[in-house]
């Protein structure tokens, strides 16, 4: 053991690593040209990060108008149009849908805090990004019955209902797609494409939203979204895989990272929303989710049969992305792992910086960073003047994210979500095979949010909706009991 172990100052010298991206890449401009399409026009939900984002970048866009925006707080949108270039006194906050309707006339940008208020205007597509599953379903829902496509940014509510809104969308000749810009559409975009082109995709997946930066000259490990940095002596001995096998490395890293967190709830939100579109699922419920680094990916989500960590091929998992302080992020980013069929054509692009595993039979390719709301717009124009999901287009229920108490939850705890990752506390998510929801079966993750339990919930047990008090008024139950129906998961 103590051969395998380098001292710090004998870590080897490399060059930095720096991810190129790799992936979708068309002439945008040949299908989205001014002269031959007139201007879409969408309304918003929700103006946090990613909404605002999206209508300051909607601005640039020729194509694309947003004279809308619904937001519980409506100065956080009022503030969002300044911030685009747009002045206060072009925008008109309304407190009914005749108010919004007479302001859209007159030509203000309309903001209200209930979508109701704007959903009969004349708009084409509605991008939703509050993140609050009731209110969002119900926003899809209508937007879909006033003959909106739909863009869902909120995973939240598309890993819940987002099969049965595509399938309500198609039966009126419109679109429900999940937005470029945020990992989910990315991935399977990226999914998609090595499909087209033939390839034989083993893995896929993300890379996690925190770096693990490691710093060789004081052996510690930094996580700046964490706020924690952690002494890892013997760390530099896991910098590299070497001849030993894979899982047995990054086995060591998790032991010395134990006080970090390796997956969040989101991260198992995106990719339940993944298997659903692309049909590839996860390898266990909660994932792998290896400490590695970016050339290590092929090495790692392959089978086990060739020195990765899959039960079978084709499998989806996440990572921490481990690197050095002058290496680049690829937090966020997204990949795939393929068969190298050809060694020779695969020889040549190794040459050229592609991550290729050990034994050269897999080779990861990948796209290192989102956009957010920046990268929305190709969404919004493909669904409103092409009729294309650029999240794929047949949407069906295979993976639920449920949850799953961390500690005993007494009767009458209510379960807030909250905070940016929009976790419960107390409890953690799992990925399941897609089930009905029942008195006694697990309910998907979303479906708890500010409900309150009726009795105790011992840790380790998967909450179902027998647990909870649930008004019957819920739109998002309704709709998942239709999705359940609709697609024969009610036995």
């Amino acid at each position: 053991r103590d051969s395998l172990r380098l001292e710090r100052a004998a870590l080897p010298p490399e060059p930095a690593f720096h991810p190129q991206p790799q992936g979708v890449i068309m002439f945008y401009e040949s299908l989205f040209n001014p002269s031959i399409h007139r201007p879409v026009k969408a309304c918003l939900t929700g103006a946090g990060e990613f909404g605002a984002s999206f209508l300051f970048q909607a601005q640039g866009m020729p194509l694309l108008e947003v004279p809308a925006v619904c937001t519980r707080t409506v100065q956080r949108a009022v503030d969002a149009y300044e911030n685009a270039g747009i002045p206060a006194s072009k925008v008109r906050v309304c407190e009914s849908a005749e108010d919004a309707k007479k302001a859209y006339a007159d030509g203000f940008n309309v903001v209200v805090d209930s979508f109701e208020y704007i959903a009969g205007l004349p708009l084409d597509v509605l991008v939703e990004s509050s993140g609050a599953p009731e209110a969002s379903a119900a926003a899809a829902e209508l937007a879909i019955e006033r003959g909106m496509h739909v863009v869902m940014v909120s995973k939240e509510t598309d890993s819940v209902v987002g099969s049965i809104l595509a399938r309500k969308a198609a039966e009126r000749g419109l679109v429900y797609t999940t937005g470029d810009g945020d990992q989910p559409s990315l991935l399977i975009g990226l999914i998609s494409w090595g499909r087209v082109l033939g390839m034989n995709i083993v893995g896929a997946g993300k890379s996690s939203e925190y770096d693990f930066i490691y710093d060789p000259a004081r052996d510690m490990v930094l996580c700046p979204g964490q706020k924690q940095e952690i002494a890892t002596p013997g760390m530099g001995s896991l910098w590299q895989f070497g001849d030993r096998p894979a899982e047995e490395v990054v086995g060591k890293r998790r032991a010395m990272l134990t006080s970090l967190s390796h997956r969040s709830v989101p991260d198992l939100c995106e990719m339940a929303v993944v298997a659903n579109a692309t049909g590839m699922m996860p390898d266990r419920p909660l994932f792998h989710a290896p400490v590695a680094r970016i050339d290590e990916m092929p090495d790692l989500f392959c089978p086990k049969a060739d020195g990765g960590l899959f039960d079978a091929p084709g499998r989806l998992d996440i990572f921490n992305c481990f690197r050095r302080p002058d290496e680049a992020s690829m937090a966020g980013g997204v990949f795939i792992v393929v068969e190298c069929k050809d060694k020779k054509s695969w020889q040549v692009l190794k040459a050229k910086g592609h991550p290729c595993s050990r034994n050269d039979r897999y080779a990861a390719l990948y796209h290192p960073a989102h956009l957010l709301g920046v990268e929305t717009g190709t969404s919004v124009l493909a669904a409103a003047l092409m009729k294309h999901a650029t999240g794929g287009g047949n949407l069906r229920p295979l993976c639920d994210l449920c949850g799953r108490a961390v500690r005993d939850l007494p009767k009458g705890t209510v379960l807030d979500m909250g905070g940016h990752h929009h976790t419960i506390d107390g409890v953690e998510g799992v990925l399941n095979p897609a089930a009905a929801i029942g008195p006694d079966a697990a309910l998907p993750f979303y479906l708890l949010s500010h409900r309150t339990l009726c009795r105790d919930v011992p840790a380790g047990k998967l909450i179902t909706l027998g647990d909870l008090d649930m008004p019957e008024e819920s739109t998002l139950l309704r709709l998942r009991r239709e999705q359940d129906k609709a697609f024969g998961l009610v036995k």
